[in-house]
């Protein structure tokens, strides 16, 4: 073999490989979304998100995931978190929310939010994290697993942590339309069909029982709906009396054919337009 051509294979080679990520500067943002190919961190400006006052009929889930967090930002023992159930009703709003109450206290927290599909690369994300000297959120909004993905294997290493440990400063949300993380139907075949239906099985099944903290979110009654519309009106300074917005937003309910929060929200964003109100991103 020449030496023309293992310079070329060696080129190739640094071409295909991953450019090692340069120490991130975490004092950029308060808020960071994790990518890949190639690794990085990207500060995010402003997150979109609603004030935690404003999130009604999740007190207990909002108070738990709080008093959680506080303590991690603390640097006391805390758990990572599974935030499961309902579509709309608020889940990655509170995450975010929290977040922000936190920080406000005088407690500075980094989040960083990761894709599911790119949980693999989480072992290089944590490396990153060891030892800095921040305390990090690491946030995966609806996480779930279909029948032959992979994926659950690397978020064990975010729960687990391997054979260094989870480090010490970073804890670990995850949302979740699905309290184990995969469809109930995918659950009894895996046990019903598996020669062995033992360790392998039940190391999927299981694995939200890895979450020390289980927040469950149900569907809202029409009169928590309302609640949150009228919270959002005050909130916003929106000038509309109770007969109107009751008759409207129970309008707006039945063309969406669902009632949550995000609906709720929805409303409210549409009402402000018509009224020539400013609102924040939610």
């Amino acid at each position: 073999m020449t030496e023309a051509l293992l310079t070329r294979i060696a080129e190739a080679l640094e071409r295909i490989a991953p450019a090692p990520l340069a120490t991130p500067d975490f004092t950029a943002a308060e808020a960071f979304v994790w990518h890949v190919a190639p690794d990085r961190l990207e500060p995010v400006d402003e997150v979109s998100r609603v004030d935690i006052g404003l999130l009604v009929g999740i007190d207990r889930s909002r108070d738990t995931l709080l008093d959680n967090t506080r303590r991690f930002a603390r640097g006391l023992p805390a758990n990572n978190a599974l935030l499961w159930g309902a579509r709309g009703m608020g889940k990655s709003s509170l995450v975010k929310a929290v977040h922000a109450a936190v920080n406000g206290e005088g407690f500075p927290l980094k989040i960083i939010e990761l894709q599911r599909e790119d949980l693999p690369s989480v072992g290089r994300l944590l490396a990153h994290l060891r030892g800095a000297p921040q305390r990090f959120l690491l946030f995966c909004d609806d996480l779930s697993f279909s029948h032959d993905d992979e994926h659950y294997k690397s978020l064990k290493a975010v729960l687990d942590g391997g054979i260094e440990g989870r480090p010490g400063n970073v804890v670990f949300y995850a949302t979740s339309n699905r309290r184990h993380l995969m469809p109930r139907d995918m659950i009894e075949n895996e046990r019903s069909t598996a020669i062995n239906p033992g360790e392998a099985v039940e190391e999927k099944v299981s694995l939200s029982d890895r979450f020390g903290l289980w927040l469950g979110f149900h569907p809202c009654s029409q009169d928590e709906y309302l609640a949150m519309i009228r919270g959002y009106a005050d909130a916003f300074g929106i000038s509309i009396d109770d007969a109107s917005l009751r008759a409207e937003a129970i309008e707006w309910q039945a063309t969406r054919g669902a009632r949550s929060g995000r609906v709720a929200w929805q409303y409210v964003t549409d009402l402000a337009g018509r009224r020539g109100v400013a609102m924040p991103r939610g």
